[in-house]
């Protein structure tokens, strides 16, 4: 049941990765999502601090819960593996927060 668990955290960090990277393409390919540049930065905003919601609790269950052992890591190298999807996640929810900042503050048309 845990390998089944891991798998399915790794398909939602995979899954927000994708939100994340449309989002942030569809805003560099169009002027807006919304018509509404304060309702596309709320959007975005929003959307990067759910992103970053799960590394956040896997970080926290890993450090101070110490549910480390539920994780079936089979190595060093799935452990590494792990850590870095997770800093990829918190990396494109920071690209995700920052480009809903500034439509949100930035000047309208």
């Amino acid at each position: 049941m845990d390998r089944q668990r891991l798998g399915r955290r790794i398909v939602t960090l995979l899954v927000v990765i994708v939100l994340g990277i449309a989002y942030t393409g569809f805003l560099y390919l169009q002027p807006t999502l919304t018509g509404v540049h304060d309702l596309d930065g709320i959007i975005g905003v929003v959307l990067g601090l759910y992103i970053s919601s799960h590394p956040a609790a896997h970080l926290v269950e890993m450090l101070f819960y110490r549910r480390a052992m539920r994780y079936p890591f089979s190595s060093r190298r799935s452990v590494v593996l792990w850590i870095s999807l997770n800093v990829l996640v918190l990396f494109i929810s920071g690209i995700v927060i920052f480009v809903g900042t500034t439509r949100l503050i930035g000047r309208g048309d």
